[in-house]
């Protein structure tokens, strides 16, 4: 049964598995790269052409933080009211022109390409007790320890390097998120190589090498593109600056349209003023 649906999985990303073998057979056959080198030139090549969305995604996420006290202060007026929470929250996104599914989009995207290499890897190695590889250079196109790309490591090597390169990798994302989400975020990459712990080398081939470019990408966008701070701790987004120009204008509008509490007695002391006037009137006469 499981060997059905991993065919039928690899029937529906066929597509996918037909672009990315195709340009693996360019690397190895054409450039003459050897397999294990041709996975990381693949990943190099599918995360760059992700750059861009990655980017929005961190945009998306400074937008987010910098609507957090907008988001906490309905919440908090619509407690009752789930579904006028709801919809003043749908309202904030789309005054401010935040799309909250704006940061999973990259992860969406690249799922699919993820699944495609396993069924590459798995087409050119062949699957052990099941069908022959494709290439029977693939099963010792790789290097050092694991020389066989379609089965796997037998010493784990790979699977450490793939966590610790992705807990580097999103450690410089945590900084900027609440402490439980940081936590998380540590232990996702432990729970991920414990899941990926027997697939092929040359599937770790291509996850350490876009944990190593997602690393790269991210140093760069959180110290010199949108995901940086400006000096004053403030968020450098053009939502944050939304936000702020938009609470700014909340606040005068309440300053200028509620009485405040010496407005208040000041108006009551002016009136009994006048009551006592009319009363030593009205003694006179």
């Amino acid at each position: 049964m499981v060997n059905g649906i991993a065919d039928f999985f690899q029937n529906l990303f066929g597509p996918i598995v037909n672009i990315l073998g195709g340009v693996l057979l360019y690397f190895h056959q054409t450039l003459g790269a050897p397999w294990w080198l041709s996975i990381v030139m693949l990943t190099v090549i599918v995360r760059s052409l992700l750059f861009p969305l990655t980017v929005k995604q961190v945009r998306s996420m400074r937008a987010m933080q910098d609507l957090k006290p907008q988001m906490d202060r309905v919440r908090a007026q619509f407690r009752d009211n789930p579904q006028r929470q709801r919809e003043e929250m749908a309202k904030v996104y789309q005054e401010q022109g935040v799309n909250p599914l704006g940061g999973c989009l990259p992860i969406v995207v690249q799922m699919p390409v993820f699944i495609g290499i396993f069924y590459v890897i798995r087409k050119f190695g062949g699957t052990p007790g099941r069908t022959m590889p494709e290439y029977d250079s693939f099963t010792h196109g790789g290097i050092l320890w694991f020389q066989d790309l379609a089965h796997a490591d037998p010493y784990y090597i790979l699977p450490i390097i793939s966590a610790v390169t992705m807990l580097a990798s999103t450690e410089i994302t945590s900084k900027n998120v609440d402490p439980q989400q940081r936590w998380l975020m540590r232990l996702l990459p432990v729970g991920f190589t414990a899941f990926l712990l027997n697939f092929p080398a040359g599937l770790f081939m291509y996850w350490i090498t876009s944990n190593l470019v997602t690393l790269v990408q991210n140093y760069v966008i959180y110290n010199y593109g949108p995901g940086r701070k400006t000096a004053g701790g403030s968020k450098n987004t053009d939502s944050g600056k939304k936000v702020a120009s938009a609470t700014a204008r909340g606040r005068q509008d309440r300053n200028s349209s509620v009485p405040t509490d010496e407005d208040s007695e000041e108006d009551a002391a002016q009136r009994a003023a006048k009551i006592a006037k009319r009363k030593r009137r009205k003694k006179k006469k």
